[in-house]
């Protein structure tokens, strides 16, 4: 019996929100906590709970990040060019992820520039995306190949690395086009490195583990507005979450929610995993899974996946 994997991303989809969405839709949790604590990387660990968002039980996965490579991207107004009221912080629940040209919280740097720190559209309470001047590893910058190593030398399958090093290589080539330069000098920064590593390493071993047959992904929401990057405020959908819908050609549709709704990890999972873009005309659901996003837009804040059968 064909079994498909359906990704519902009506809210939107990160990394973050991949990984949670795949382990309630019943990948193993030992499979992926195996893949992770395999890789030579330092400096986080992997919190997976039972959280409400929008009134409904969905799973949460949070990679937090040791001190040395935290940071503090959880200021909403910030993010999208709002000023801060009476001075303070608003905390609205941040996303980790946070890149110059997408809110993915690489924090891509050219030569050996922080590039930036935007928000990750679905994220966690630890971001990605700001430097902390004087922090252990913030200096430290991970090129294409090295996270090609460290994921190849990851505990898990043949497939799953694939499936990683393809997520990680659209990513590194739309951050390539929009800086206008060779993959070769496309840096990720430690910060943002550790995090998405283990997002990505999370989504493939679970992917691999449901062991479906094709993966099912329609229209993506473009979300409005703008992120803050180093640089200024550049638009929603980011430069790389538009280069890689393009690579991929990924559906986009507009929307009126003010915020990243597809990140470019997000978007990269898409690209990466899609095989067809519409269900079946009858369909039975095996399994669902939702897993949760962090920041508070005007939506469920959820991704759903789906695994289904195909009726004839």
């Amino acid at each position: 019996m064909t079994r498909l994997l359906y990704l519902e991303c009506t809210a939107g989809i990160s990394g973050d929100m991949a990984a949670a969405a795949l382990l309630d839709a019943g990948a193993s949790e030992e499979v992926v906590r195996r893949a992770l604590d395999s890789l030579d990387v330092e400096g986080f660990a992997v919190e997976i709970n039972r959280v409400v968002k929008s009134g409904l039980d969905v799973c949460d996965f949070a990679v937090v990040l040791d001190a040395a490579h935290e940071n503090h991207d959880h200021d909403m107004a910030y993010l999208h060019g709002r000023e801060r009221e009476d001075g303070r912080e608003r905390e609205e629940g941040g996303d980790r992820e946070g890149s110059c040209v997408g809110g993915d919280g690489y924090g891509y740097g050219l030569d050996g520039e922080r590039e930036c720190g935007g928000g990750r559209g679905h994220g966690h309470g630890h971001g990605r995306g700001h430097s902390h001047d004087g922090a252990e590893g913030a200096g430290h910058h991970r090129g294409p190949r090295e996270i090609e190593a460290i994921i190849d030398g990851a505990t898990m399958t043949e497939e799953a690395k694939a499936t990683a090093r393809r997520i990680f290589e659209l990513v590194a080539q739309a951050e390539a086009r929009a800086h206008g330069v060779p993959l070769g000098d496309v840096h990720f920064h430690e910060v943002g490195a550790v995090d998405s590593i283990a997002d990505i390493v999370a989504i493939a071993a679970a992917v691999d583990d449901l062991n479906v047959d094709g993966v099912v992904v329609t229209d993506l929401p473009c979300g409005r507005g703008t992120v803050r990057c180093q640089h200024g405020l550049i638009p929603v959908p980011a430069p790389a979450t538009a280069f890689i819908a393009e690579a991929c050609g990924l559906p986009l549709t507009p929307s009126t929610v003010e915020g990243e709704l597809v990140t470019p990890t997000g978007a990269a999972v898409a690209g990466a995993l899609r095989t067809q873009g519409a269900l079946p005309e009858r369909f039975t659901i095996q399994r669902i899974g939702m897993g949760a996003g962090k920041r508070a837009y005007d939506t469920s804040g959820i991704l759903r996946a789906m695994i289904v059968e195909p009726l004839v």
